[in-house]
């Protein structure tokens, strides 16, 4: 996915029906597997993206009808086939894995949306065409919903992706906002840093809002796992808002109180 943001969020939960949960699951497993790859560990660029390329060619042969030569796609491939899905929405997923191997910066706020496009929306896109609402509107709302969840990810996780020597903030805004990577390096957080994040974060807001409405066109519990998830996503840009940008002092989690304030808004959407 970038599946990173979604483990702040239900995954295959009780809300969900219990016919879409295997579907689901086998996404999150294809997902969350070559994720790993091109993530964890000690592994070098080139040992990650052969990794990958074995995924690709295991998709290749899903695509093309055939049989997966590792059992370990044989659910995936069912999957696909017994409810129809995509196979590009899950070649997506492969080529920002791969991006994340070897590209670590971003020029401009479009540059990193292009990234979202291919990390974090597949997934939102897979699940509407589940339910059989995969109207250009609603996919169009769902895209909104899941880059701004990867863009939580990326303003929460800031500390820890430098340490992957990776910076999703934009170039662009760094240099509005007179903020330089050293910044990042020395965990400071000044004036300029908070007026940067509060940025990203009010931006990141907005996109959330515009999808919003695709909760009410999802029939039953999955509306309800997607109200529970944009609820998290919005509180936790409130958690880094109320810290103003201090990600680096205690990284923004969902706590029990936090799942309660968003099971009371949920309500109410």
């Amino acid at each position: 996915m970038s599946v990173h943001h979604y483990e702040n969020f239900p995954v295959a939960s009780i809300l969900l029906p219990r016919r879409l949960r295997r579907p689901i699951e086998a996404i999150y497993r294809f997902a969350r597997g070559a994720d790993d790859i091109a993530d964890e560990g000690d592994a070098g660029d080139a040992e990650r993206l052969h990794g990958l390329a074995a995924y690709r060619a295991e998709l290749d042969r899903i695509g093309h009808g055939e049989r997966p030569a590792n059992k370990a796609f044989d659910e995936l491939a069912a999957v696909i086939g017994e409810w129809r899905l995509p196979v590009p929405l899950f070649s997506d997923l492969l080529d920002a894995f791969a991006q994340d191997v070897v590209k670590k910066r971003y020029a401009d706020y479009p540059e990193l949306l292009d990234y979202c496009r291919r990390s974090a929306n597949p997934v939102g896109r897979l699940l509407v065409h589940l339910v059989d609402r995969a109207s250009d509107e609603n996919l169009r709302r769902s895209d909104c919903i899941c880059t701004a969840l990867q863009l939580i990810n990326f303003w929460q996780d800031i500390a820890i992706d430098w340490k992957k020597d990776r910076v999703y903030i934009p170039r662009s805004d760094l240099l509005r906002f007179g903020v330089d990577e050293t910044q990042i390096a020395e965990n400071r957080c000044d004036g300029q840093w908070a007026a940067l994040i509060e940025f990203q974060t009010e931006r990141t807001r907005r996109l959330m809002l515009d999808g919003l409405p695709l909760v009410h066109q999802l029939p039953g519990r999955m509306g309800w796992e997607i109200r529970l998830t944009v609820q998290g996503g919005l509180r936790i840009l409130e958690q880094i808002d109320r810290v103003r940008g201090d990600v680096f002092r205690q990284r923004p989690l969902l706590r029990p109180a936090d799942w309660l304030r968003m099971g009371s808004r949920a309500l109410f959407m």
